[in-house]
């Protein structure tokens, strides 16, 4: 699974697998690693699988200035141009929807499907609100709170409960090592991206998997987001903000279910 690295402030990338193309869209505070780690093997099963690290994640530098959605969204096309694809699936896991999105509107004719999880067309008051106090811990130098904020946002009820008091802070603890130097730009952009003006301009076949035991992004506004995308298929899926961490082999299920029916 190799990481590429690119020069001269270019995004890394990860590649695995072989076959059509499926390019991953990670989430706020993520990398490709951390919010696909678990799925890839079976994503790369039957695809190439190509996924782009934001800047200030994964092996990515860090930005100089905000983030501009419509840049991040050309580097997904142009790291499926560097790995000689020529139209692709995109998948996008939280803040990676709304960017996908833009993608796909910038770029019609290169995408062929979207799959779009946990994820939001704009933010509503109580993501807002969590990206905000997500930013402050973060200037705040507290990563261990902020972990203990991030755990609170993004696991479910039952999952947190299941876990127990010593797993808990085990996992607290190991998130708290992870977060990225780029949280303070990718929560930044989660406050201002607003990608509704796009949704009725997507043409290609669309699945929107809605967390529905997600604190963070609410499936309320999940649904917004499907309803607004033609011939959008909306997928619940009982799980708190990460299905990666709680239920992995169900999410990859439904994405490559989605593949397969529309011979992707």
């Amino acid at each position: 699974m190799p990481v590429i690295a690119m020069p001269g402030g270019a995004l890394a990338r990860t590649v695995h697998g072989s076959g059509p193309g499926l390019v991953l869209a990670h989430g706020a505070g993520g990398s490709t690693a951390l919010n696909y780690g678990p799925i890839l093997e079976a994503l790369a099963a039957g695809h190439t699988v190509v996924g782009v690290d934001w800047p200030g994640a994964g092996d990515s530098p860090r930005p100089a200035a905000p983030l501009d959605p419509d840049q991040l969204a050309d580097q997904l096309v142009a790291a499926a141009d560097a790995e000689g694809l020529g139209t692709f699936a995109l998948a996008g896991f939280s803040l990676g929807g709304p960017i996908a999105i833009r993608a796909a509107a910038r770029h019609p004719e290169r995408i062929s499907a979207l799959i779009l999880t946990a994820t939001f067309a704009y933010r509503d008051a109580r993501l807002d609100l969590a990206a905000k106090l997500w930013a402050d811990l973060y200037e705040a130098g507290d990563r261990q709170r902020l972990a203990e904020f991030l755990s609170l946002v993004a696991f479910s009820t039952e999952a947190l409960q299941a876990a127990g008091p010593e797993a808990l802070r085990a996992g607290i603890d190991a998130l708290a090592g992870v977060i990225p130097p780029g949280t303070p730009e990718h929560v930044d952009l989660v406050r201002r991206i607003d990608v509704r003006g796009d949704l009725a301009r997507i043409a290609v076949p669309t699945l929107v998997v809605s967390t529905t035991a997600d604190p963070l992004v609410s499936p309320a506004l999940q649904r917004e987001l499907a309803e607004g995308i033609p011939g959008a298929r909306l997928a619940p899926i009982d799980t708190g903000h990460l299905p990666f961490a709680e239920r992995p082999e169900e999410w990859s299920a439904l994405i490559t279910s989605f593949l397969a029916d529309n011979a992707i």
